[in-house]
């Protein structure tokens, strides 16, 4: 890993950190949530989050863009770096006090996720990755299982009731006849699931960037894969795949065969 992006990651790690630790002052209280033009809600712990880790970010590197959930994109007079960011990860979960939460940090250099954090705050559980450097899980190496059969995995997925707007709802049924165990460990928690070996699959057929913006660098150090549901390595396809290098043949054959 250069030494650039080991600043970075130490500097993501930090204040994934310190934004979590200011969301559990809110987390498990009497919050009631503001809802979003699209129905999803919102705290003042997800706006306090991202306005501490946007001073951080303002402050250490002034220059660089930020792309975050809850306020307007800052352009930057270095482009080519760009963090993107999402202060509470699985807000639904975070108001009705399920410690399943992250705060998500992720730093974009010319066009491509490098730089990758996920902290779930209520689990005091650090993942976290850079180029070149291996994926570690609070301090110890992680990688992702070394199942070769998709018949003896665990698939994750955030709502049932996703699949079918999104195009995917016999797709999804294949992986439920097709998989050991199927379970509703959702958000960026499900991606976490898979790099540290302790699931197989992650699908998400509804994604933003700033929900997913960790996992290229955490899952490829992990030996993984995430990326859209064609195989394609990005943020940017509004869906989202993890999953290990192994099981991602059988996994987009899958996909594929179920299109509708």
């Amino acid at each position: 890993m250069e030494a650039s992006l080991k600043e970075y990651l130490d500097f993501a790690i930090e204040t994934a950190h310190a934004a979590g630790r200011l969301t559990l002052g809110y987390f498990q209280t009497d919050l009631r949530p503001d809802f979003k033009e699209d129905d999803t809600p919102v705290t003042v712990a997800d706006r306090k989050a991202e306005a501490l880790i946007r001073a951080r970010i303002e402050k250490r590197y002034p220059r660089h863009a930020i792309l975050g959930e809850e306020q307007e994109a800052k352009i930057g007079d270095d482009s080519d770096f760009r963090w993107i960011i999402d202060p509470i990860d699985g807000t639904k979960a975070f108001i009705r006090g399920v410690p399943l939460y992250a705060v998500l940090i992720g730093l974009e250099i010319e066009k491509r996720c490098e730089v990758g954090v996920a902290y779930f705050p209520a689990l005091n559980d650090m993942i976290y990755a850079a180029t070149g450097g291996g994926c570690y899980w609070n301090g110890k190496r992680a990688h992702v299982a070394t199942t070769q059969r998709l018949d003896r995995s665990f698939i994750g997925f955030t709502g049932a009731e996703s699949f079918e707007p999104a195009g995917r709802f016999k797709a999804w049924r294949r992986f439920l006849k097709n998989s050991y165990c199927s379970v509703g460990w959702s958000d960026a928690f499900g991606h976490a699931l898979v790099a540290t070996g302790r699931m197989e699959v992650m699908l998400d057929p509804v994604l933003n960037p700033y929900d997913c913006a960790p996992f290229p660098p955490i899952l490829r150090e992990a030996g993984g894969y995430f990326g859209d549901w064609s195989g394609n390595e990005t943020i940017y396809a509004k869906e989202g795949l993890s999953t290990t290098q192994a099981l991602l043949p059988q996994v987009l054959d899958l996909i594929q065969t179920g299109k509708e």
